[in-house]
């Protein structure tokens, strides 16, 4: 099931890089998308556990960095972040209390998302390793560990709100400049 939705929306997305999209899809629908995907994730949050442990330290130090970076890097960096949100979310979480709808639209507006900010930018960078280390991390150390049970996905669940707001933040400032 998730592997046909991914492929309607990277059909989109390749429709969409295609088209003349320039950045207007940041000024339309950037804000759009995010307040869907944090809603989505807190409706997630009504049928979850709440847990406080924390194994795996939020990267602050990265998003100070790419606070300091140019447009063109910032939005980089975001779209690093939503991919690697997905493919963490790719990962078994039947035991999570989520809905498979709401799991599945969440990967959905996360997708477009990374697709639409990915049409903004103009050339390809390279993967940040440390984000990318951090998100494997987070696979290995709270999945893994805790066998992909509902309180270690109510971790990683917090942690990608935290993070679908950092990245707000960090894109935001972008909105009404020319890329």
């Amino acid at each position: 099931m998730l592997n046909g939705i991914f492929f309607v929306c990277l059909s989109l997305s390749l429709y969409s890089a295609g088209s003349s999209l320039s950045c207007r899809w940041m000024t339309h629908k950037f804000r759009q998308h995010s307040t869907n995907s944090l809603d989505l994730i807190a409706t997630m949050a009504n049928n979850s556990t709440n847990t406080t442990e924390d194994e795996v330290d939020f990267p602050n130090d990265l998003y100070n960095q790419a606070s300091k970076a140019s447009a063109e890097d910032k939005l980089s960096f975001t779209v690093q972040i939503l991919e690697e949100m997905v493919s963490l979310f790719e990962e078994d979480h039947s035991s999570a209390s989520w809905e498979q709808n709401t799991v599945e639209h969440f990967l959905i507006v996360v997708t477009q998302q990374a697709d639409g900010l990915h049409s903004c930018g103009h050339s390809h960078k390279k993967k940040n390793k440390k984000l990318h280390m951090y998100f494997k991390r987070l696979s290995h150390h709270v999945l893994k560990r805790m066998g992909h049970s509902a309180e270690a996905w109510e971790l990683i669940r917090e942690e990608m709100k935290d993070h679908l707001i950092r990245a707000e933040q960090l894109v935001s400032p972008l909105l009404n400049t020319d890329l």
